[in-house]
């Protein structure tokens, strides 16, 4: 989020709004009350608040008070919007100036950095805590010092969380408290270990993830979490199937197979139980079968229909369950958020309106009584409004306000331009139901739109001929097609050249000439798009930017190999790339790569969240099993094989013979990740297990076999979530069968905004009145520049943005959403409001005619705020 309170967010004296008084007032101004008896000026009472208006004795001084009461209601607003773009609930919202000095200084990327940066200070220090890595140990009072500095540092975060929530608000955020637990254990742990030089078993290092999580920067980890959470219970009921059939079968195998003396894996029946827990992962397979099937073939039967009924079934039944469950939680999780972004901007609205002010008379009345009867002003709230008029929208202005906080970097022509794009109904203010867009423009880039069709227009007549035939050539489906046969003609050339490869070939002995005919056929194909479509619309594609780097990693290549720049030869296994240009030839192979890119945050997110429970795995297991697994140790397990490390003579000849599976260790963090990934990937991971449980106690079972049970839950969540995406767009492909000539463009989200002369003149103007830098007039002075150099009275732009998957699930619930609306209205709207608008983009809204006034009462309606 950009900072709220940067220098470009501050907003100069107005002195046009003598006659403007906001509906609302913010809350941080709500507690300084202006004194009615000595200012010397007339007074208006809004929402319970009492609002100076300008007299004739100090006309300066109630403009500047007024000055800054709209200043305080642009920051409300922008920190509302910011609320509902980041989906922060509104009970943490500031509620007085102190909360939020407090607020504005937690939310900027400093402090955001420092969070992030205090977090994985935290969850490095177990590279050098023991057991260490050997190269990164450090001394126990250097890493305990650093590790109360990062603490203080959390504990500094805290503070500044609790000045701007305030006590109740700070122990009714779950989140919060949590952290502030584990916060307090740490600090006494670290303490502990300072005065003592000596670590201890520290099994709560395991929970230092927390604080990396509840950065801002992590966010979409949390959402991760919340999701494994929302899954557990129809999960949890799946798996307690599984275990039943799994203790039902072990019970019957005991019966079965304990007799066989000679069969290891059903002597007891804890064995049983966990011979079946390993066969239902299949790593023990078909050895767990093979001692009782040496003895009775029709024993087979006992594993047929468990893995039948275990693993073909529930287990892919536990699939779909889940998968059901992630596309609710999905769908469930978009209509929170676009409700809430709504509700946001119901409250930044009643914040930005204005109304002319009628009847001064009365309101210095109700003021001269307010003097007295202070009890009056809740009764007399309701009398003033109605001799004002209803509030009809938004002006530039007040956009222009909110916007100088919202993002501070924008220029004074992309506020401009915003504000055109929300403002589709021309007129001098922008309604609610027009502001409801308010998400869907705010991140669009504007650039004027070229004039001419081609960007060779304007080139001499030869040289316009030549390009206009280079054009014509590269947007030609036979110049597309062409273009594909030489990139499969490359790639079964590729696959020759390396099957007829022996393993002594080395790159630098020659450069392949197929390698330079074809380099040299992609690099005439990128010099032909670039002068036909020229450099700004060949690099606005993404197909296009793809291909250049390919070909120019290709060029790189090609030059290591001629100067035998070895280091560099793996740019040249990059070259099997160009073969993925095949995909863009059908509609399903884009959809493929499409929901591929789309899913890349995710899943980076997703492999974040996983990375976090192994880090919490790996601590316990440091704790429990570190230094436990050596060369030849688990004499006495079923799996000595695998650690044995022995030297054998054969002849004359010695050959070390190794099991490396003592390699698979908890001595340090490195060791930890890498064994608990071969543990996630099932093979043979009960060779891990047993010789750890060898070298400890049976009970070490229960670590390895719920570490497996958590991360089957987040690989199927994982699963769930690249076939939620796959089919989502499979779908929205089907709903929506938009014929698409070229693969390659990629126009995304764009708006079409049209200004006129007298418009930016008349902006201008405005703005030198209200924010007079050089930065602000020199945007809207390039605008008419453009208009003078164009010769045209008018100028078009154009804004883009990419598009997202919430701007394909408005289009994909279309139907849903309108439900949604109805039912946000029937709750949010006052009961007054009868005439209601129903648009088929965005909420139900009230009529906003003034014939249809109705007071505001912060204490209830649409937009309290209170």
């Amino acid at each position: 989020m950009e900072s709220l309170c940067g220098q470009g967010a501050a907003f100069h004296a107005d002195q046009s709004c003598n006659d403007e008084r906001p509906v609302a007032i913010s809350s941080f101004a709500l507690e300084s009350e202006p004194d009615c008896i000595d200012g010397g000026g007339n007074y208006d009472i809004v929402n319970n608040a009492v609002v100076s208006t300008p007299g004739v004795q100090s006309s300066k001084t109630q403009n500047a008070a007024l000055k800054q009461s709209w200043e305080m209601n642009y920051q409300e607003a922008a920190i509302y919007l910011q609320e509902g773009e980041n989906n922060d609930k509104f009970f943490t919202h500031p509620r007085n100036p102190k909360a939020l000095a407090a607020y504005l200084f937690a939310h900027n990327h400093l402090f955001y950095m420092m969070e992030l940066v205090t977090g994985l200070l935290l969850l490095l220090l177990s590279l050098c805590e023991a057991p260490a890595v050997p190269s990164l140990r450090l001394d126990i009072y250097v890493h305990a010092t650093l590790e109360l500095l990062a603490l203080l540092l959390v504990a500094f975060e805290l503070c500044m969380k609790l000045r701007w929530l305030g006590f109740h608000t700070f122990i009714r955020h779950k989140r919060t408290m949590v952290k502030t637990c584990v916060l307090l254990l740490q600090f006494v742990e670290a303490f502990v270990v300072l005065i003592r030089q000596t670590s201890h078993m520290r099994v709560t290092r395991a929970l230092r993830p927390i604080f990396l999580v509840d950065c801002r920067y992590c966010g979409a980890v949390r959402r991760n979490l919340r999701q494994i959470f929302q899954s557990l219970p129809s999960f949890i009921d799946i798996l307690l199937l599984l275990l039943f059939f799994m203790v039902i079968f072990a019970i019957l195998g005991f019966c079965l197979f304990s007799t066989n003396t000679a069969d290891p894996y059903f002597n007891s029946l804890e064995n049983s139980l966990v011979s079946l827990f390993v066969l239902l992962t299949t790593a023990n397979f078909p050895d767990v079968m093979m001692p009782a099937y040496s003895k009775n073939r029709w024993s087979c039967v006992f594993f047929i229909v468990y893995l039948s009924i275990e693993l073909y079934f529930i287990m892919n039944l536990l699939l779909a369950v889940v998968f059901d469950t992630f596309n609710d939680v999905e769908k469930m999780k978009f209509k929170s958020l676009l409700l809430h972004k709504c509700s946001a901007i119901d409250h930044a609205f009643q914040l930005l309106v204005s109304r002319q002010v009628r009847g001064l008379l009365l309101v210095q009345i109700i003021c001269f009584l307010s003097r007295s009867r202070r009890f009056l002003l809740t009764f007399n709230c309701a009398a003033v409004s109605l001799s004002l008029q209803r509030p009809m929208g938004v002006s530039l202005k007040q956009f222009d306000g909110l916007m100088r906080f919202y993002r501070p970097r924008m220029s004074a022509r992309d506020r401009f331009l915003t504000f055109k794009a929300l403002n589709t109904s021309g007129a001098p203010m922008l309604s609610l139901q027009e502001f409801y867009k308010f998400y869907e423009v705010i991140g669009l880039k504007w650039k004027p739109r070229r004039s001419r069709e081609h960007w060779f227009d304007d080139l001499p007549h030869t040289a316009f001929l030549i390009f206009k035939g280079i054009h014509l050539v590269v947007k030609s489906k036979a110049f597309q097609y062409a273009m594909y046969v030489v990139v499969a003609i490359n790639g079964v050339w590729i696959l020759v050249e390396t099957f007829r490869m022996d393993s002594g070939y080395s790159w630098s002995e020659f450069v392949p000439l197929s390698y330079i005919v074809f380099l040299t056929i992609y690099g005439v194909e990128v010099l032909l798009k670039i002068a036909g479509l020229g450099p700004l619309a060949y690099f606005s594609s993404g197909w296009n930017l793809f291909d250049f780097s390919v070909t120019v990693f290709a060029f790189l290549g090609l030059i290591a190999l001629a100067f035998n720049m070895e280091p560099f030869y793996f740019i040249v296994v990059l070259r099997p790339f160009q073969l993925l240009r095949l995909f863009k030839i059908k509609q399903r192979y884009r959809n493929v790569l499409d929901t591929m890119f789309e899913l890349f945050p995710r899943m980076a997110s997703l492999g974040l969240t996983l990375i976090i429970f192994y880090y919490s795995f790996a601590i316990v297991g440091m704790e429990f099993f570190a230094d436990m697994v050596y060369p030849n140790c688990c004499n006495t397990s079923t799996v000595a094989e695998s650690y044995r490390q022995i030297n054998k003579t054969y002849g004359n000849k010695t050959v070390l013979e190794e099991g490396y599976y003592y390699l698979n260790n908890f001595n340090d963090i490195l060791s930890s990740f890498v064994t608990l990934f071969e543990l996630t990937v099932v093979n043979n991971w009960y060779i891990t297990m047993e010789g750890v449980t060898s070298m400890t106690s049976h009970w070490s079972r229960l670590y390895f076999m719920t570490f497996y049970i958590v991360t089957m839950v987040v690989m199927t969540i994982i699963v769930a979530f690249i076939l939620d995406a796959f089919v989502f767009r499979m779908n929205f492909s089907r709903k929506n069968r938009d014929p698409v000539d070229n693969p390659e463009d990629e126009n995304g989200i764009v708006f079409e905004v049209e200004v006129g002369r007298e418009e930016v003149l008349a902006t201008l103007e405005l703005y030198k009145q209200t924010c007079p830098s050089v930065s602000s007039l020199s945007s809207l002075s390039a605008v008419l520049q453009a208009m003078d150099k164009s010769g045209h009275t008018s100028l078009v732009y154009l804004g883009r943005r990419s598009r997202t998957k919430s701007d394909l699930s408005i289009k994909m619930y279309e139907e849903e959403i309108q439900e949604w609306y109805a039912e946000y209205s029937s709750e949010c709207l006052p009961q007054g409001d009868e005439n209601l608008n129903v648009d088929q983009s965005g909420p139900v809204v009230a009529d906003p005619s003034p014939s249809q006034e109705q007071p505001l009462d912060s204490q209830g309606g649409r937009h309290s705020i209170n």
